[in-house]
């Protein structure tokens, strides 16, 4: 009778040569479940080449020799990917959240407000990093990376007392070896419209842009060695032919918290993507968008941005904080923010009507008191 091999005889006597050929095809979340398969792939899996490869097909910018000395520089691309592959998931947001919100002082002391000083001290504008890609249909569209923080030097400059701000496509460019306007088109996916004003009634141009685009925001701080993707990949809401007829507006971002930063303990990382419909030709359909706008900006439970100061101990914060691969566990945190908000909101504007109407009754009160007197 002949010897029967077993499955797991038959992969120790294939070469190491073969098991890495097989792991260098797999993505991310594949590679890190063939990791745990047997020892031969989990000795392999720790190969930097292969999660090298892995980041650069999921973020193009990381291609970049700049870009790969730093990921090296921070702990590699295993440690990379691992840190920037789950997303943000903020799980302070509840109604609990709300209350405590609303329990604080409307003045606080400026130190409490600004957190620990000696730890800002410590954190440096130039020692954070954007690495942005913007794919479509999983088709890489763009990749920008900006060094450090615009307009941020001089601790007593405006940078840290406005709001914050950072206009990717404005800074980004200098230093960019794709430097250049982004449009996407026809050929890249996008459906052919006949006219705005099909648009307005359909609107299959602007579903085609929420469900096709994605976008990863990583910041790096190259002084405490972490990163994170501070993008929800799909899009978060948008809206439609705003400012003008031709623009759309898609938004994205994360929860991050701000505890012992700012009372409202949790603020939300805006970032928008802005497209302009340029070019139209009713009889052939060809539709062609420009990319206007790429920014990111932090905002507070009533709306207000985050000043330059806060943002960088918000931002730090964020490097370290909880994490998911669960999607829709990042989204529900995501519309739960949302929710609180608009009810802080509405509660606002209810308040400001009762003061009103008081206002105005005791206005007549005091008027009719006069009345009564001199009569």
């Amino acid at each position: 009778m002949g010897t029967t091999i077993t499955p797991v005889e038959s992969m120790a006597s294939l070469s190491s040569d073969i098991f890495y050929d097989i792991l260098r095809r797999l993505d991310g979340p594949s590679l890190a479940i063939a990791a745990c398969a047997c020892a031969a792939f989990s000795s392999i899996s720790k190969e930097e080449k292969l999660w090298e490869n892995v980041c650069s097909t999921m973020w193009p910018s990381t291609n970049r020799e700049d870009v790969k000395s730093l990921i090296m520089s921070i702990g590699g691309f295993r440690k990379f990917y691992a840190d920037c592959f789950p997303l943000i998931l903020n799980k302070e947001v509840s109604e609990y959240q709300r209350n405590q919100y609303l329990d604080y002082p409307e003045e606080w002391a400026e130190a409490e407000y600004y957190g620990d000083m000696d730890e800002y001290e410590n954190i440096l504008p130039s020692d954070f990093v954007s690495i942005v890609d913007i794919r479509y249909k999983d088709k890489s569209i763009c990749s920008k990376i900006l060094w450090g923080i615009p307009n941020s030097n001089g601790s007593s400059g405006w940078f840290y007392n406005c709001p914050f701000r950072i206009d990717l496509l404005t800074y980004a460019a200098i230093d960019d070896d794709s430097e250049g306007e982004v449009f996407l088109s026809v050929s890249d996916g996008l459906p052919p419209i006949l006219s705005m004003e099909k648009e307005r009634k359909d609107g299959k141009l602007w579903r085609e842009l929420r469900d096709g685009l994605r976008l990863s925001w990583i910041v790096v701080n190259k002084k405490i060695k972490q990163a994170a993707n501070l993008a929800s990949w799909s899009p978060l809401g948008g809206q439609r032919h705003w400012p003008t007829d031709k623009d759309f507006v898609i938004r994205f971002g994360s929860v991050l918290s701000a505890k012992d930063i700012l009372p409202c303990q949790v603020v939300e990382c805006i970032l928008i993507m802005k497209f302009r419909v340029i070019h139209m030709e009713e009889e052939g359909g060809q539709t062609t968008l420009k990319l206007t706008e790429l920014s990111m900006q932090l905002e507070d439970m009533e709306g207000a941005h985050i000043n330059g100061r806060n943002s960088l101990l918000i931002l730090k914060e964020a490097l370290s904080c909880h994490r998911s691969k669960n999607y829709s566990e990042v989204l529900e945190s995501c519309h739960l923010y949302a929710k609180v908000q608009n009810e802080l909101k509405e509660e606002k504007m209810r308040n400001e009507s009762r003061i009103d109407r008081l206002f105005i009754i005791t206005g007549i009160a005091s008027f009719l008191t006069f009345w009564y007197y001199i009569l």
